[in-house]
């Protein structure tokens, strides 16, 4: 049996955009509004989340949201959804030219183990390389707001789970380390201000779609 680890394809014509942000920052009502615009457009639009998106994902996802685990855990168990995600889903969509939309991806793991819980940023980087070979969305929304704000928004959504009943220090660490996220790749990054009205959140994902020729 060959040793050689599997090779994901490094070149692929559909469309990969990310959708970031502290929980509470509104941005399922906002993927909901570009899946419309994109499908009026006839493409092809899969959207999916994170941790989840297949059937072994999703499993994983249930643990990692309910089970207590230390921060090592959780992020081998994050890679490991992403990884069957990315294999089973994700690449194969790009591959036929669709464009995927994904609530979350590698920037959560970055903002709530590493900023969050204070995991080793060095570790989550060479997973990161291991799991994805090097690839990364095409774009990032970052939906940017207060803490506070976003927990206002929670208390009145739903029951949270064990992230998302977080105290309020745990979610600026997961803010700033968004932010520093996007400092680092600005070329991929699209920040929003979550905290506007939603139809000013719109015009703002509307106009970065349009800069880029897809609308």
């Amino acid at each position: 049996m060959s040793s050689q680890p599997f090779a994901l394809p490094q070149t692929t014509p559909g469309v990969f955009i990310t959708f970031e942000g502290i929980d509470g920052a509104g941005k399922t009502t906002h993927m909901d509004t570009l899946e419309r615009l994109l499908q009026s457009q006839g493409r092809e639009v899969v959207r999916t989340r994170e941790p989840g998106g297949t059937p072994l994902a999703e499993k994983l996802r249930a643990l990692f949201l309910h089970d207590a685990m230390d921060p090592l855990t959780e992020t081998l168990l994050v890679f490991a959804a992403r990884r069957d995600h990315l294999t089973q889903v994700i690449l194969p969509a790009l591959a036929r030219g669709a464009w995927v939309m994904c609530d979350r991806f590698t920037d959560a793991t970055f903002a709530y183990q590493g900023g969050g819980r204070g995991f080793d940023l060095q570790i989550l980087g060479t997973l990161e390389g291991w799991v994805q070979e090097r690839h990364q969305p095409d774009l990032t929304f970052l939906f940017d707001l207060p803490p506070a704000v976003a927990a206002s928004r929670l208390a009145a959504a739903r029951q949270p789970d064990r992230f998302e009943a977080q105290d309020t220090a745990f979610f600026e660490r997961v803010r700033q380390a968004y932010l520093r996220r996007r400092e680092q790749q600005p070329e991929r990054f699209a920040l929003i201000q979550a905290d506007a009205s939603p139809e000013a959140v719109a015009e703002q994902i509307l106009h970065i779609v349009q800069a880029k020729g897809w609308a």
